[in-house]
Formats: structure tokens, sequence, C-alpha cells
């Protein structure tokens, strides 16, 4: 929830006192707030479909919210998926209740680093963005849902079933 309330809260402040569509520079190119109303995916794409993002959104919150219930029992997931819930969250509350209304409303965007990328972006963005890496890395190192780490390599540098009890009675095995 904290990542909700600090996107919907900082597209508040942008759009109480930034110019629309006009650049606002705050650290030279490196930073730009341009306050702009995104109709559709990332880059505007899919303008005229914005309807099914706000399903999408609501689908993905929903998996989430699910996986987080039934299978999620390490803190590692716990926090990545909170995140990118967080940020899920933050632009379907834009498409349910911003213009021009439920489900086609325009996700306000304002962060510009046209250094970094070419394109507008908001704090739900951000998180989405890095939480998916996040995710990814998770999945990477072999770290599932339960906590539990994936076993790389042969049978033969298994531990035996003494050294496993240790390993997993001293939190190795586990998140």
């Amino acid at each position: 929830m904290l990542v909700l309330a600090a996107d919907q809260f900082a597209k508040h402040l942008a759009l109480e006192n930034l110019p629309y569509q006009e650049p606002v520079h705050v650290l030279g190119d490196f930073l730009i707030f341009y306050l702009t109303r995104n109709p559709g995916a990332a880059f505007s794409l899919g303008e005229g479909v914005t309807w099914i993002f706000t399903i999408a959104l609501a689908a993905v919150a929903l998996v989430i919210v699910y996986l987080a219930v039934t299978r999620v029992s390490s803190r590692l997931w716990a926090v990545a998926l909170g995140l990118l819930l967080g940020g899920v969250l933050g632009n379907l509350t834009d498409r349910v209740l911003r213009e021009p209304g439920f489900p086609v409303g325009h996700v306000v965007d304002f962060i510009n680093t046209p250094w970094m990328m070419p394109a507008i972006y908001n704090v739900a963005d951000i998180f989405i963005v890095t939480m998916m890496i996040g995710v990814a890395l998770l999945v990477l190192v072999g770290l599932h849902l339960d906590g539990t780490r994936e076993r790389r390599g042969a049978e033969s540098d298994a531990p035996s079933g003494d050294e496993q009890s240790d390993a997993e009675a001293s939190g190795q095995t586990k998140d």
C-alpha cells in the first residue's frame, strides 16, 4: 500500500504543480518533469484499447494476491511481489478512476530521463520495472516461492541426509 500511496501522491503533486506537456528541467537534461496523460501502454502503444490494459492490470493484481495468499512463504518473494502489486495498483487506479472514465482512464506520467530511455513514466512504472527485474533474478538464482532453493549440479554433489538436515537446521535451504 505504501507504493500505491506514494504513486498517487506523486501524481497528485504533478497534476497540481506542473504545466501540462511543458518540460520542467529539474536537473538539466538528466531529470525532466513533463506532465502528460497516457491512454495506452508503454510509449503510448494501444491507445485505442485502453480497457484491455485495465483488464490485464486487474488480472495481474489478482494473480499476485492469489500467489501471496496461497504459495509465498519467502520474504524476498513477498517483498518483490508486494512492491510489484503496489505499482500495478497505482496504474490500475488511474485506469479506473481518472478521465475519461472507467475503465479507460489515462495514466498520469511525469518523469522523463532522456539519457536512460525515451519514455515518460511515473512512480508505479518504476516499481513495476524494477520488481520485474527482481522477480527475474529470484527465478535465475533458483529461489522458489516457498523459500526453498533449486538444487543445481549432479546428484553426487547433493549433501548426504545428515548434511542436508544440518543445512536445513541452519536455514541455508530456505530464504
